[in-house]
């Protein structure tokens, strides 16, 4: 089994790491390992950990690092980091890194039931645990559908396509991709279908967030990421659409911030310091990556380090 991926950014992570040979990392989202590899290639006596979600790419990290000692490889997702770590007695990195994406594997397995281009039982799931696509679009109310669509996909047509589900589920369940792919589509008014891609990928995009819980465990994640660099250790998050990009921003504004006194004030009595400085502006892919991998095309790479 290959769990194919290509890593998106990843001369740029790799530098932004700012690796010492010596150090501790975690790539929390390893995938495939390009990352992870990466790091090791820079990496002598140190320690990395390599945690992921999917148990497909959990088998295919295991065969790739086999006999290397430095690495350790997880099955968990993200927010359980400082939990594994301490159960490992690793209670700080000096460099962490998260590609967010969806892998080329998990799209291209048309059996995961993540692409809108295959018919396949509508799953989504990354950990393959817990309800599917499918538990939620047959059992969720119409306004709970709609306000995940909206939510999540900023779909404008999230109060139609959840009528229409609701429904067409009331005469059989919908129960494959291509069904709900079809059903989304007579949802969206025809010159709106004309613009955005294809007319159901706001809709699974959504789909797959509130199945995987994407956005809930990345902004209760960010925090704990953060806690475990040490003095100059450095967080690299990679995103790829505006939802979760917007978590990690605010949540690195809220770590640059320093004094929030009022600018009268004639000293500081808030007592606030910044705890992380900026290192550099969000970094997008080059022409010759994305002629490379067009599915880079949305990705931004955001760094900050602990002070």
């Amino acid at each position: 089994m290959e769990f194919s991926h290509t890593s998106v950014l990843l001369e740029e992570t790799i530098d932004a790491l700012r690796i010492r040979p010596g150090g501790t990392y975690v790539d929390c989202t390893a995938g495939g390992g390009g990352h992870s590899a990466a790091v090791l290639e820079r990496l002598e006596n140190g320690r990395l950990f390599c945690l992921d979600q999917d148990p497909d790419a959990v088998q295919t990290l295991r065969q790739r690092f086999a006999g290397d000692d430095r690495v350790t490889v997880i099955h968990t997702n993200f927010d359980a980091l400082r939990d594994v770590l301490a159960a490992r007695n690793v209670f700080s990195a000096d460099g962490i890194l998260a590609d967010l994406g969806v892998s080329s594997h998990q799209l291209d397995t048309a059996a995961r039931g993540f692409s809108f281009h295959n018919d396949a039982p509508l799953d989504m799931r990354m950990s393959r645990e817990g309800p599917t696509a499918a538990d939620l679009v047959n059992t969720l109310s119409e306004r709970e559908l709609s306000s995940i669509l909206w939510r999540y996909g900023e779909e404008k047509c999230a109060a139609s396509i959840a009528r229409n589900v609701v429904r067409a589920r009331e005469k059989a369940p919908i129960e494959t991709t291509l069904e709900l792919a079809e059903l989304v589509k007579r949802s969206i008014p025809a010159k709106l279908r004309r613009t955005g891609g294809h007319p159901a990928r706001r809709t699974f995009q959504a789909l797959r967030i509130a199945v995987n819980g994407e956005l809930d465990r990345l902004e209760n994640t960010l925090d704990t990421m953060f806690d475990l660099l040490t003095p100059g250790g450095r967080l690299c998050i990679i995103t790829f659409h505006s939802l979760e990009d917007r978590i990690v921003k605010q949540n690195y504004a809220a770590l640059l911030q320093g004094c929030t006194c009022p600018p009268e004030f004639p000293v500081c009595v808030c007592g606030k310091t910044p705890r992380a400085k900026r290192c550099g502006k969000a970094v997008t892919p080059s022409r010759e990556e994305l002629e490379r991998n067009p599915r880079a095309r949305s990705a931004k790479l955001r760094v900050i380090e602990k002070i």
